[in-house]
């Protein structure tokens, strides 16, 4: 991977995350403040509202988690009647988000969103 920038190491493992997950539609990394740092969402979603909506529901949910005596967030999804929006922390300053089909095996879903976020935090 010389060579490459952060931003297209980061993007290149956002698009083997979906090719090994065909339930994964779309996927992002964005900043906790609510920049979009990689993505890879098809042309018809805004990028700078998928980052923002991802950093505050992360923060929301965190403290939701904390205050309520559930430990560290491990994931926040929501589920709508198209499918999922599943966000889990890459280290301490970012955020990766999913988008996943509503038929979506979510175990499979959230066990290769771990191992990504692992990479995307070695990478960041």
């Amino acid at each position: 991977m010389a060579g490459k920038s952060r931003t297209e190491r980061m993007v290149e493992r956002l698009r083997e995350l979906q090719m090994s997950t065909p339930d994964i539609e779309a996927s992002a990394v964005v900043s906790v403040d609510g920049l979009s740092i990689a993505s890879s969402l098809p042309g018809d979603v805004e990028e700078d509202r998928v980052s923002a909506m991802s950093a505050a529901m992360l923060s929301l949910g965190e403290r939701i988690a904390s205050e309520l005596g559930r430990g560290n967030l491990d994931e926040v999804y929501v589920k709508g009647i198209g499918g999922y929006v599943i966000l889990t922390a890459v280290g301490e300053e970012a955020v990766l988000t999913v988008l996943a089909r509503g038929g979506a095996k979510l175990g499979l879903v959230f066990l290769e969103m771990r191992r990504a976020a692992e990479e995307l935090s070695d990478i960041l």
